[in-house]
């Protein structure tokens, strides 16, 4: 009999490779790696996210072959029209707390943008963080208080205020090729896509949403104060932010 692992398809990282999908390509000839799936793992708490939308992989270990199928809440696009797909999800995050809307990535980023600037925003000028620089740090305090600690890739810095945005990433980068460490840092905005919502999203509201990769699955708040429509969904950006 062939063992086959659907793995969980939350591309969390923790693993040491960006998503489930390149995870299952060494797991096909070493399958003692699923050890590394906290979602798999026997040492684990028993928790659901059900309003996740997953991505199943199926890997073969004796051939090695990955296939990957989408639970899409819409499929098909249409350039004149916004994909924002209010369905029968149940909305509740892995603390079983109501949240209003999934916030996804752009297509072309290799992560979520997040806004952010150090505590001590004169580390931006003294590590010289530049364009395409590998950070690490944790948002403390008011501005979320996460208790995980982001790995990410710079995409713009502004050296007179301090202020980073970055696509953050899983922590294979930061292992294979480095970094520089910021500390604590303050969350000050996120950037992304709205595909899936339960409620209309109007500009100068707060909502509670949850970031699509967010490895806790908590739902978090914020003020939505940029709002476009676009081929792919409802651009938006959220500041203001907290968990909980």
């Amino acid at each position: 009999m062939i063992p086959v692992v659907n793995l969980p398809g939350m591309n969390c990282g923790l693993c040491g490779y960006r998503s489930c999908e390149e995870f299952a390509v060494p797991l096909a000839s070493n399958p003692d790696l699923i050890k590394r799936c906290i979602y798999l793992s026997d040492n684990k708490l028993k928790s659901t996210h059900p309003g996740q939308k997953s991505t199943e992989i199926k890997t073969n270990y004796c051939s090695g072959e990955t296939h990957q199928s989408c639970v899409s809440a819409s499929c098909g696009r249409q350039s004149d029209t916004v994909k924002v797909t209010k369905n029968k999800t149940e909305w509740r995050d892995s603390l079983d707390r109501d949240f209003d809307f999934y916030l996804d990535q752009f297509p072309e980023d290799p992560g979520p943008r997040e806004v952010i600037i150090p505590h001590n925003p004169m580390l931006t000028r003294e590590l010289e963080i530049q364009k395409g620089e590998i950070l690490i740090g944790r948002p403390l305090g008011m501005s979320c208080g996460c208790p995980i600690t982001h790995c990410g890739i710079v995409h713009t810095v502004d050296h007179r205020t301090g202020v980073i945005t970055w696509f953050v990433t899983g922590p294979l980068d930061p292992r294979e090729k480095g970094f520089k460490d910021m500390g604590y840092y303050i969350a000050e905005g996120y950037e992304g896509l709205v595909t899936e919502s339960r409620v209309d999203i109007k500009l100068g509201m707060r909502y509670f949403f949850q970031p699509r990769r967010c490895m806790l699955n908590w739902r978090h708040s914020g003020l939505v104060n940029y709002v476009n429509r676009t081929p792919d969904g409802l651009q938006v950006r959220v500041e203001g932010l907290w968990i909980g």
